[in-house]
């Protein structure tokens, strides 16, 4: 399903927020509550000293909070945590279930002729019930345990102006305007693709949670990736264009997050405040993996608590073994 709109920005009003930046200035899961205040006066400092310019000028609470961040490579991080690496439950929900549609924002969309459209159709098609999807299927919430099967609603082109991600509302706003009817059950999933290039922000895609009219869904923003070598995966397979092979690999770090740890107060994370897309982040179990429409993909692994417990995962950045591919 193709939908196309030329319609206005959203009338309603955004809220200021403190989006993600580099080196460590914006959220892990869990750091919104405990570390807003500490983190406007180190971001303010630092994007002064930087020239950064992803900061908005004051916080508000009425914001979503991002909830899981893909970090370009090479920006600075906290350490994962010493003693156990596995993720704890925090007491919240999971999406048994992901219904999925994907939103295609900007004014180059329009005229767009690549292979990103009809590739992340294709991915999101694939997912379902894929091996890939599975890797996450071990954690439960209040409302069941995580499931590997998926529906893809197809997408949606809006041809105004497109944002940056420096404000979850305002990619909450687009969500709620292009989506007429989001899913009542609460496991809608909008991933939003902007024609916006990354410039200097620290990170590729981010995830978080809001409503639209009352019914609570799930989101997500990524960056124009073309040419950037931050947020490029390297996958030399030659099966997909450089920017559509690190959508697709962001892509899988913010879904599998999104459904083990949706939205406050959480579900799945670390001591550090890490979900399974973070503990895994820029490393490879396998040079391509395959969907279950047949696709394939280089993408990231995503923890398990169970592999690691029992040794059958492959190391992350930090060593600890408890990635699963998804081949």
């Amino acid at each position: 399903m193709a939908i196309s709109f030329s319609l206005s920005r959203s009338v309603i009003q955004p809220d200021s927020y403190i989006g993600p930046i580099f080196g460590g200035c914006g959220h892990r899961r869990g750091d919104y509550v405990r570390k807003t205040s500490l983190l406007l006066l180190v971001c303010v400092a630092a994007a002064s000293a930087f020239g950064q310019t992803e900061v908005s000028s004051s916080s508000n609470s009425s914001n979503p909070p991002i909830l899981g961040v893909t970090w370009a490579k090479g920006v600075r991080q906290t350490p994962l945590a010493r003693g156990s690496a596995n993720m704890t439950y925090h007491g919240g929900k999971i999406m048994p279930t992901a219904n999925i549609a994907a939103i295609f924002w900007g004014t180059t969309w329009g005229s767009y002729s690549g292979d990103k459209i009809t590739g992340i159709d294709s991915y999101y098609t694939g997912w379902n019930n894929s091996n890939y999807a599975k890797a996450s299927d071990e954690y439960t919430g209040t409302n069941g345990q995580v499931g590997p099967t998926s529906t893809y609603g197809g997408h949606y082109v809006d041809t105004t102006a497109a944002s940056g991600g420096g404000n979850t509302t305002t990619i909450l706003n687009e969500v709620c305007k292009v989506v007429p009817n989001p899913d009542s059950t609460g496991n809608g999933y909008y991933a939003v693709y902007t024609d916006v290039p990354r410039g200097n922000a620290g990170y590729c895609a981010w995830h978080s949670a809001g409503t639209c009219g009352g019914v609570t869904v799930q989101f997500a923003f990524f960056f124009k990736l073309d040419g950037d070598a931050g947020c490029d995966p390297g996958d030399t397979s030659g099966l997909h264009s450089q920017g559509l092979a690190a959508l697709a690999n962001v892509s899988g770090h913010e879904l599998s997050e999104a459904r083990s740890d949706p939205a406050t107060p959480g579900a799945w994370y670390d001591r550090s405040g890490y979900e399974n897309g973070d503990k895994c982040a820029w490393t490879f179990g396998a040079p391509l993996v395959t969907f279950s429409n047949g696709t394939q993909w280089k993408i990231q692994g995503e923890w398990s608590n169970a592999a690691y417990t029992a040794g059958t995962g492959y190391p992350n950045s930090s060593g600890q073994k408890g990635c699963l591919s998804g081949k």
